[in-house]
């Protein structure tokens, strides 16, 4: 059943669980916890699920579903996908990545992918030797151990620090991923300003930090970015990430949770033992429900202001720090690297203007308040991969999806004047890509039904306008050690707030971030007393 705005009502007097916010993680953890039997009612804003995980149709009379937020998939784990009975699949990429350089005048790239073979030999002709290949080879086969074992903690209950330090059993690798600035183990293991950067690009999606930050923000969001399905690979939704939250919408519906679009969570009222009251407001007027437990799907921040408290100064002023770009091309441009087939460059990651000292720099010109002058970035076009996500039409013309994702944008430089410091960046960042195209990009942009070119730009107060991401930014908050940290009492489960009939089950909660379903699984674990 799927109560709307303006329904007369709901089932229930009294929910089992109430959940504000029918993102993905929302609908996860109504999933199962409707399959378990318990009374389920989602409250969410907008007029559809899916939250930051959508497909939607940007261009006007341009049949071209693009992963609009939210686009590649390596969190989710294959365990909620097969509890839930969810028919989504991913693809794997066959080319992990490409980075465009021009050293002695001549254009050249790193490919990593397309086989070891190719990979080794990628590397010899940027580096000279098998050097940096085999550091790549050993640092990756850590990372890749860690993985193993960090994994399926995720979706257990939150270890101890050292339970977590135990189970890798690897004090170097320990060391150099939960110790020391990443910047370290990057500048240890690796000579080439290039293969450097690329390694340390995972740590900065979304984070905004340096190699040696002492906060450590960067090691946190690179351990999330390599441990991801147990093996660091970035897979693409079929279907867009839509398909996914569809998905999950349906094994939620189909469990008996009823899914109230249109309606507005604005207060929780709770004693922390008696059901709590949540009131929302829709199109029509105002009302409230009540429920045994109340899960929160949004930010730290959100949550206080709902519970009419002062938020967590750790997650008071949470601030995103990237840009996003979806484009549609007639068909992909040609490269000044002619050694490879720009089907293979852009269907990986394309790396841009991310050498290590490039991305020290933006990062300084960003903390003094200043756009990037070199803006890094990089892109991936998800229907070389999936082509599913075109219609026929566009399938037929050649035409292609391209996803930019730019670094070291935090949100206080689009803060004076958001449009214009937006038109700024997309210049300088589509700049940065051209100088390594054989023809401007402009030339291969697809236009919409109104003749208008197929792009748009997101930048993070965007994001804050049109998700209420706090800040734009995409985790909520800084990610967290998937650990309990000394001094802190995150609960069983990392999900549990100061009252014990309201749960956290958002990106902000421990072990959140991306698009993982984790909160959710372990929040409705949490209610469930798994």
């Amino acid at each position: 059943m799927t109560a709307n705005a303006g329904s007369r009502g709901f089932a229930h007097d009294v929910y089992d669980a109430v959940i504000v916010g029918g993102g993905h993680n929302g609908l996860v953890a109504a999933a199962y916890l409707a399959r378990a039997g318990r009374s389920v009612l989602v409250l969410e804003r907008l007029g559809h699920t899916g939250g930051a995980a959508v497909s939607t149709r940007p261009f006007a009379g341009v049949d071209a579903r693009l992963s609009r937020y939210s686009y590649l998939v390596s969190l989710l784990p294959e365990k909620i996908v097969r509890d839930l009975g969810l028919r989504f699949r991913v693809r794997r990429r066959t080319v992990s990545s490409y980075t465009p350089f021009e050293r002695g005048g001549r254009p050249g790239g790193l490919l990593v992918g397309g086989g070891e073979d190719r990979t080794r030999e990628s590397f010899a002709r940027l580096t000279g030797s098998d050097r940096e290949y085999e550091a790549w080879r050993a640092f990756y086969a850590t990372t890749g151990r860690v993985a193993r074992r960090v994994f399926p903690t995720l979706t257990e209950p939150l270890p101890a620090r050292a339970e977590l330090r135990a189970r890798i059993d690897d004090e170097q690798a320990w060391r150099m991923l939960f110790e020391e600035p990443l910047g370290r183990a990057v500048e240890e293991r690796f000579a080439d300003d290039l293969v450097r950067g690329v390694v340390l690009t995972d740590g900065l999606i979304g984070t905004f930090a340096d190699a040696h930050d002492p906060s450590l923000a960067q090691n946190r969001c690179f351990l999330y970015h390599v441990i991801g399905g147990g093996t660091g690979d970035w897979d693409v939704p079929v279907g867009g990430m839509g398909a996914l939250t569809d998905a999950l919408a349906g094994a939620a519906r189909a469990g008996g949770a009823e899914i109230a679009t249109g309606h507005e969570a604005l207060r929780i009222r709770t004693d922390g033992t008696s059901p709590a009251e949540v009131a929302f407001r829709t199109a029509t007027g105002e009302g409230t429900v009540v429920g045994r437990t109340v899960l929160v799907n949004a930010s730290p921040r959100a949550l206080a202001e709902l519970l009419g408290e002062a938020p967590d100064p750790a997650a008071a002023a949470p601030e995103g720090a990237q840009f996003k770009v979806n484009m549609l091309l007639r068909r992909l441009p040609r490269l000044r690297d002619a050694s490879v087939d720009p089907r293979e460059a852009f269907s990986g990651t394309f790396h841009i203007a991310e050498g290590y000292e490039q991305l020290h720099r933006a990062h300084a010109e960003a903390a003094a308040g200043e756009l990037p002058s070199v803006p890094p970035s990089e892109i991936y076009c998800h229907s070389l991969t999936d082509p599913t996500v075109l219609g026929p039409e566009l399938t037929a013309r050649g035409c292609q999806t391209l996803t930019l994702f730019g670094l070291h944008t935090p949100a206080r430089l689009f803060e004076k004047d958001n449009r214009q410091a937006r038109e700024v960046l997309l210049t300088a960042t589509l700049a940065q890509l051209d100088a390594h195209l054989d023809e401007p990009l402009t030339d291969c942009l697809a236009f919409d039904a109104d003749g208008r070119p197929c792009i748009e730009a997101k930048t993070p107060l965007d994001l804050e306008q049109d998700l209420r991401l706090p800040g734009g930014h995409i985790f909520h908050r800084d990610l967290s050690w998937p650990y309990a940290e000394p001094g802190r009492e995150p609960g069983r489960w990392g999900v549990e707030t100061g009252h014990a009939n309201v749960l956290l089950c958002g990106a902000g909660a421990v072990r959140g971030g991306g698009v993982s379903g984790i909160p959710g699984h372990n929040a409705a674990m949490a209610l469930l007393g798994r």
